[in-house]
């Protein structure tokens, strides 16, 4: 099972182009599948072949994640790699059937994004006030997350030649390696141009005979991570005295919100955040009712 295993997060990498954190994941989930089989079946890990996890033995496995607690949404997550993984080893011919085909799958558990009002995002992307190399860095990533609402491997995945300061744009490169142009607003524009002129040269570690061709650096002159950036964000959510959980994602949240409460079109919010479906996007459509019905409940004299 585990050389299958192994075969398959190499397809995940490569012709997939998934990105680090979900193979990750993915692996992660079948390992604790892997674990139950072989408990339930009285195998070693090396005797379990695919062919032994059977529809019967899948509902005992989803029962018994259910019955621990999961989540609803942890749960789909998990079905959502054994289906891959299924979909994987019958396209190699391993198995002639999916164990998971006629399993139906729980509804996703609708949770509204955490999102910040437009005061509360501009005190955060301001947070960063000082001129040394670092919060150059700081500020032009923050104002770069909020104006174009990229994802977190996204934004560290960008190169130098991925910004065109004079026609205002950056390319990303999404999901799937699907490559987008996404504008940037004069606010992000002149924050990178800061950066790039001031804080990426100090930054950038010439005397090590490497070339990085990363946009945002960190101090070792090499590219910033994904952690890096969590962390950085979490440390100026603080600073500005945002309560509660802020990520890299909120931004993107707010992005999306307030486009859309600024009459966006639901259409034209897709494109720049680079879904597939426009059934992802319109969570943000709910996020804008709710913001408005407690504004209302808030302000309004008889509400």
């Amino acid at each position: 099972m585990y050389g299958y295993l192994d075969r398959f997060l190499v397809f995940l990498q490569t012709e997939r182009r998934a990105s680090t954190r979900t193979v990750e994941e993915y692996q992660k989930d079948i390992f604790g599948g892997i674990d139950f089989f072989t408990r339930a079946l009285a195998v070693a890990d090396e005797s379990l072949q695919p062919q032994h996890i059977t529809p019967v033995l899948m509902r005992r496995y989803l029962s018994n994640l259910a019955g621990r607690g999961l989540s609803r949404n942890s749960l789909l997550r998990k079905i959502a790699a054994w289906r891959s993984f299924f979909r994987f080893l019958c396209r190699e011919g391993v198995l002639k059937d999916n164990p998971l085909r006629k399993i139906a799958s729980p509804r996703r558990q609708m949770r509204l994004p955490r999102v910040l009002y437009q005061a509360e995002a501009k005190r955060l992307v301001e947070a960063p006030d000082a001129t040394d190399p670092l919060r150059l860095r700081d500020r032009a990533m923050l104002e770069v997350l909020y104006a174009a609402g990229i994802r977190i491997a996204e934004i560290t995945g960008l190169n130098i030649g991925d910004v065109d300061l004079s026609g205002g744009y950056v390319r990303v490169f999404g999901k799937g390696a699907k490559e987008r142009m996404v504008p940037l607003g004069d606010y992000a524009l002149k924050a990178l141009q800061t950066y790039l002129r001031h804080g990426r040269p100090r930054l950038l570690k010439r005397d090590t005979g490497r070339f990085e061709e990363a946009l945002f650096l960190n101090r070792a002159g090499l590219r910033l991570s994904p952690r890096g950036l969590r962390n950085i964000v979490k440390a100026y959510a603080v600073k500005a005295g945002l309560m509660g959980r802020v990520s890299p994602h909120t931004l993107r949240h707010s992005f999306a919100t307030h486009l859309l409460d600024g009459g966006a079109d639901l259409r034209v919010v897709q494109d720049l955040l680079g879904h597939v479906r426009i059934s992802t996007t319109q969570v943000y459509t709910h996020l804008s009712k709710e913001r408005l019905k407690k504004v209302y409940e808030k302000t309004h004299p008889r509400a």
